[in-house]
């Protein structure tokens, strides 16, 4: 259940900013900050305030059996684990909860082999992601690779306590992963964001 679920990732920083602005903008007085200044945090907040206004960012870690997804909060700012759903139910899932979610965005693990090539996976991913994006034109569709999530999804259950027979539960492992997915793509984003405003 996405409410009991333990594996969330929390990507503060664009929040935290915006604290700053909001108190920086209370605080506006023409001793502390100029017209100019005030201006300039004008705009920074108005471009943050875009970012509570979207949609959810959906990550996928395809399998030919089961589907582990992923999504954030309205805010992209909460990575959690939604849950793992039959393959060939896939499709059919994922318009019911666009029916019921706003959704910006897809993120698709890609599978790669350690020289970098595309692993033996990829002939049933990448199938898939051309239905995707077919299916729902209007929402892109961004990779991120996925080497190694089934290991780390293995690892954080042993950190998060889980037993042996909870650990041996594969539709978990999968949702776990699609959450791993969800976090890389949202730190590739923050990164992003840092270098531009550098």
């Amino acid at each position: 259940s996405p409410k009991n679920n333990r594996f969330t990732f929390f990507a503060p920083t664009r929040l935290y900013q915006l604290i700053f602005y909001l108190l920086l903008i209370t605080v506006q007085n023409k001793k502390y900050i100029s017209t100019l200044r005030y201006t300039f945090f004008c705009v920074i907040l108005q471009n943050e305030l875009k970012h509570f206004f979207m949609g959810r960012i959906m990550a996928i870690d395809y399998g030919r059996k089961r589907t582990g997804l992923a999504v954030t909060d309205e805010l992209q700012l909460i990575a959690t684990g939604l849950t793992t759903v039959e393959t060939p139910r896939l499709m059919t899932f994922i318009a019911d909860y666009l029916s019921r979610e706003k959704v910006d965005c897809f993120v698709v693990g890609e599978a790669k082999q350690m020289d970098n090539t595309p692993s033996q996976s990829a002939k049933y991913i990448e199938p898939f992601v051309a239905a995707l994006q077919k299916k729902f034109p209007e929402r892109p569709v961004f990779r991120v690779d996925e080497r190694f999530t089934s290991k780390i999804a293995f690892q954080a259950m042993i950190d998060g306590g889980l037993g042996r027979k909870q650990r041996q539960n594969k539709p978990l492992v999968d949702t776990i992963s699609a959450v791993l997915i969800l976090q890389s793509f949202m730190q590739q984003q923050e990164n992003e964001r840092q270098r531009t405003n550098i």
